[in-house]
């Protein structure tokens, strides 16, 4: 049976409001980042959410326990109360987010290391033709 489940935490990381997705799927969790300016408003969040969560990137799977939500209300309600001091990221959201962070440093890795072979080769091959020119005695 397939289970989802997402949460926002939305958090103030000076001189920016921080904006952390995370989401479940089978037992899988990833996380999105994004950098919002000013605080952001119930409606401007509710309006993110509809508008960008297919565009949104979010970083490779790992491996994570589904939470269920406490059938007792006041146990709900005492969730509630903690997740609104415990303000922050959890670890799981933190080690999808480095993941993807690091996934990002190789790709960028990987793309500057073919462009600056490929500028090498030009020269190089810039140089060959302007020996073959001087041979030529042109």
């Amino acid at each position: 049976m397939e289970q989802a489940q997402a949460r926002v935490t939305v958090f103030f990381e000076d001189p920016f409001w921080v904006c952390v997705l995370e989401r479940e799927e089978n037992g899988r969790l990833s996380a999105c980042k994004l950098t919002l300016g000013g605080e952001p408003t119930d409606g401007q969040m509710y309006e993110l959410l509809l508008s960008c969560w297919r565009g949104l990137v979010f970083s490779p799977a790992v491996a994570a326990r589904m939470r269920t939500d406490g059938g007792n209300p006041k146990r709900r309600q005492r969730m509630a109360a903690s997740a609104l001091e415990n303000r922050g990221v959890g670890t799981k959201a933190q080690q999808a987010l480095r993941l993807q962070r690091e996934q990002g440093g190789r790709e960028r890795k990987a793309a500057r290391r073919a462009r600056d072979e490929a500028e090498e080769e030009r020269k190089f091959q810039l140089r060959q033709e302007k020996k073959k020119q001087k041979h030529r005695g042109r």
